[in-house]
């Protein structure tokens, strides 16, 4: 299958720029961008540039701030095709039915992954599972760490987070 245009797969411009950014800064980024997204969940009125401008960014550098943007962003305007990815993947979990926590964590690695390619897939779950224990209940690790093995196994990643019949991410 062709390579997919960078516009609709959801990848931001200046992706190869996630990789220069320090591990602590991503880390800190998700962490703000969970919270952010969470907002947004709760309060269903609520734009995504309206609810990072709200964000108290004071102590936080440029670079936190930019990629946490980014990432919220993104989840939100890629929003529907994640959903559809978990629907068509986990049965009997939607994502309306999650604690609200497990589903952003789990949007969050979805669209960093799979979506955007800015993060390899096992990274990606690996932070969303530290996200939910840090954030979510006493089984949100177990339960975003299943939930996303199961889909990115579904959509063809092997366990090096490699897939080895890319094509269309939506199967």
């Amino acid at each position: 299958m062709g390579k997919r245009s960078e516009k609709k797969m959801g990848r931001p411009e200046g992706t190869n720029k996630v990789r220069s950014l320090l591990p602590q800064k991503r880390r800190r980024s998700r962490e703000i961008a969970l919270q952010v997204l969470y907002s947004i969940d709760i309060r269903e009125n609520i734009s995504p540039e309206l609810a990072i401008e709200l964000y108290p960014f004071e102590s936080e550098d440029d670079e936190v701030r930019e990629y946490s943007g980014r990432l919220v962003k993104g989840v939100s305007e890629n929003l529907n095709e994640i959903d559809a990815l978990v629907r068509k993947n986990i049965t009997g979990w939607r994502p309306e039915r999650m604690v609200i926590v497990d589903r952003v964590a789990i949007r969050l690695a979805l669209y960093e992954s799979v979506v955007a390619e800015m993060i390899p897939v096992p990274v990606a779950i690996s932070e969303a599972v530290e996200l939910a224990k840090r954030f979510g209940t006493a089984e949100s690790g177990k339960f975003v760490n299943g939930v996303l093995g199961k889909i990115v196994r579904a959509l063809g990643y092997d366990d090096s987070g490699e897939r080895p019949h890319a094509g269309d991410h939506n199967c």
